[in-house]
């Protein structure tokens, strides 16, 4: 059987960096906490961009720094300024990248270990359906994609996993664990590393040498990577 066409057009929403990813503070040094923030972004969206499926990209923030470092990527950028939260965020980029015979969807800025094939692999599943893959603790939502033609309708927030739900929203990606592995927490980056940090990552904040325990129980962590089954 041949593989289902996609386009598919995502947004993916950050905020100016030095105000972004709060929980995070501390895991580098004060002045690095904007460049882990940029570092998370760019190794989603390079990650994204190459993903089978997908047509573009585009990131909306009202950052110079985010801007400059997307230039020759290939990754869209427009400014979110004047929005009053992230699912105004979203649906402003929905609209500007909607397209007759395109599919739109979010995708979190901060999966440092995505996957092109596991990116390609929740859209293959969703199969043209209104989708969306839960984080690890299966409260939150990593990715949304709307059914073709149809708007996004993003309810991201607190149980956002439940509340795209309600709105119809198939669930995809069980087993996609860095998919699931976003980064809100250094908790979540130890987790993220297990599975392979992106390089722009590892150039701020190198992962640790396992030791030799370590080592020998790797294969179970990286088939998990913490990963808890959705709640209806």
């Amino acid at each position: 059987m041949s593989r289902i066409e996609h386009n598919v057009d995502l947004v993916v929403p950050i905020k100016k960096l030095d105000r972004a990813k709060s929980r995070l503070r501390g895991v580098v040094p004060a002045d690095e906490h904007a460049d882990l923030v940029l570092a998370l972004l760019l190794d989603t969206v390079t990650a994204a961009i190459q993903a089978d499926g997908v047509r573009r990209v585009l990131v909306v923030c009202d950052d110079e720094r985010v801007s400059a470092a997307l230039t020759g990527t290939g990754v869209e950028y427009t400014d979110q300024r004047g929005l009053p939260d992230l699912n105004a965020a979203l649906t402003f980029g929905a609209a500007y990248l909607r397209t007759p015979d395109g599919t739109v969807g979010a995708l979190q800025a901060d999966l440092t270990a995505l996957r092109p094939t596991e990116l390609a692999a929740a859209i293959e599943e969703a199969g043209g359906r209104r989708a969306y893959c839960a984080d690890r603790p299966a409260t939150g939502t990593t990715l949304l994609l709307a059914a073709p033609g149809e708007q996004l309708n993003p309810r991201f927030g607190p149980r956002s996993a439940n509340a795209h739900a309600i709105t119809g929203a198939v669930q995809v990606g069980r087993s996609l664990a860095s998919l699931r592995c976003d980064v809100d927490t250094e908790e979540d980056l130890s987790m993220a590393a297990e599975l392979g940090l992106g390089k722009s990552t590892v150039g701020v904040r190198p992962p640790p040498a396992p030791s030799s325990h370590e080592r020998g129980n790797a294969q179970g962590d990286l088939q998990t990577c913490g990963l808890t089954e959705e709640e209806h």
